[in-house]
Formats: C-alpha cells, sequence, structure tokens
C-alpha cells in the first residue's frame, strides 16, 4: 500500500511540477520511509521513479506535453481524457508488480 501511495503521489506531483522535481522531492523520502519500515529501498526509488515520469495528465508536466499543446490544436481536457486511464493502468500495473521485487 505504502509502494502504491508512492507512485500515485509522485504521479500527482509529476502533472502539476516538472518530473525532475518530483523526483528531488519524492526520493529522500521514499528512502526514509523504507529505512523506518526496515524494507530495501530500491522498490521505494523505483515508484518514485516511475510515478515521477506518468505525466500525461496535464500539459505541463512535461515539455514536449506544453509544445504540442498548441502545435497540435489540442485541449487541456485531451490531455485528461488519454491521459488519466493511462496514469490508472501503469498505477495499478506497478502496484502490482513492484511489491513483488
Amino acid at each position: 500500500m505504502v509502494l502504491s501511495t508512492f507512485i500515485l503521489i509522485m504521479t500527482v506531483l509529476t502533472n502539476v511540477f516538472s518530473n525532475n522535481a518530483a523526483a528531488v522531492i519524492g526520493t529522500p523520502i521514499a528512502i526514509s520511509a523504507a529505512q523506518q519500515m526496515d524494507v530495501d529501498p530500491l522498490p521505494f526509488v523505483l515508484a518514485v521513479l516511475f510515478g515521477a515520469n506518468m505525466s500525461f495528465a496535464t500539459p505541463f508536466g512535461y515539455q514536449t506535453n506544453l509544445l504540442i499543446l498548441s502545435a497540435g490544436g489540442y485541449r487541456f481536457s485531451d490531455f485528461l481524457k488519454v491521459g488519466i486511464p493511462l496514469i490508472l493502468i501503469l498505477w495499478l500495473g506497478f502496484s502490482i508488480v513492484l511489491p513483488l521485487l
């Protein structure tokens, strides 16, 4: 549950801020949480890594999204329509696979 929550928090952060900022904020928190729970920090760092790269729901999360927003004639809602289902699929998949590590 904690890994899944980290993925979700990083996903929300990366859709508002850049993926680099989300990773810089989340990595020390994830390592600290893993150490406090006395488990391997690698899955937690991977949860931050994968969550911080799921910037599909807004054009602000990644530079290329912002570039194609006006050039491609897309609207903000287009990113939400495609990005949210993709994020949910990846979140579910990573939430199942990461604990197996």
